[in-house]
């Protein structure tokens, strides 16, 4: 199947490209046009069904326990779940990797979107003693953003001085009994530093 740059451009906004044999994991960690920090959306925001992308077979596939599907048995996901592209950080599995978690606080997008982002915040977890970073980013197109004022750490924390503690409860509450703690939040500057540093 041959893909325009402008069907291309179509699929990427729409989340279809995934069903086109191309590799969501494979995309450039930075848009090439615009080199702005990309995140794949794997949930999008307001659903409780956990699933993650399988570059494998290039499909969402979700979560499973004991045969079931796995759901989040606690409030929604506050933003779209996903990670950012080329990238690779320690799993909570030992000795495994995966691409850096990202949480994008916009709308619900559908999996398999990909979004421009502007980067806000590193949030740093323990779970069960393995420590995880998440990602906290807003889109770079000030029209896709539900937080307007979020353009950096300091700017969030004044005008939305509530999302902080908000996220934090989320992310402590999400996988149960799973214990998990924060450990700290660091600015855009170091957010931007750890992508950086864990490109392929």
């Amino acid at each position: 199947m041959r893909i325009s740059a402008f069907m291309l451009a179509g699929m990427l906004l729409t989340g279809s490209l995934s069903g086109c044999g191309s590799n969501l994991a494979d995309l450039p960690t930075y848009s090439a046009e615009r080199k702005l920090l990309q995140v794949v959306v794997e949930m999008p925001a307001g659903t409780n069904r956990i699933q993650r992308y399988n570059p494998a077979i290039q499909e969402f596939e979700p979560q499973q326990q004991a045969g079931s599907d796995d759901l989040i048995e606690f409030l929604p996901v506050p933003g779209n779940l996903g990670f950012v592209p080329a990238t690779q950080v320690p799993a909570l599995a030992a000795g495994a990797t995966q691409p850096l978690p990202a949480l994008v606080l916009a709308e619900a997008q559908p999996a398999g979107t990909v979004l421009e982002v502007t980067p806000v915040a590193l949030l740093t977890l323990d779970i069960n003693g393995a420590l995880q970073s998440v990602l906290l980013a807003v889109p770079a197109r000030p029209g896709q953003r539900t937080l307007p004022e979020a353009t950096d750490w300091a700017a969030l924390n004044k005008h939305y001085p509530g999302l902080r503690s908000s996220l934090s409860l989320w992310f402590q509450h999400r996988t149960r009994p799973t214990e998990t703690r924060i450990v700290g939040w660091k600015d855009e500057k170091e957010a931007e530093k750890y992508v950086r540093a864990h490109m392929q």
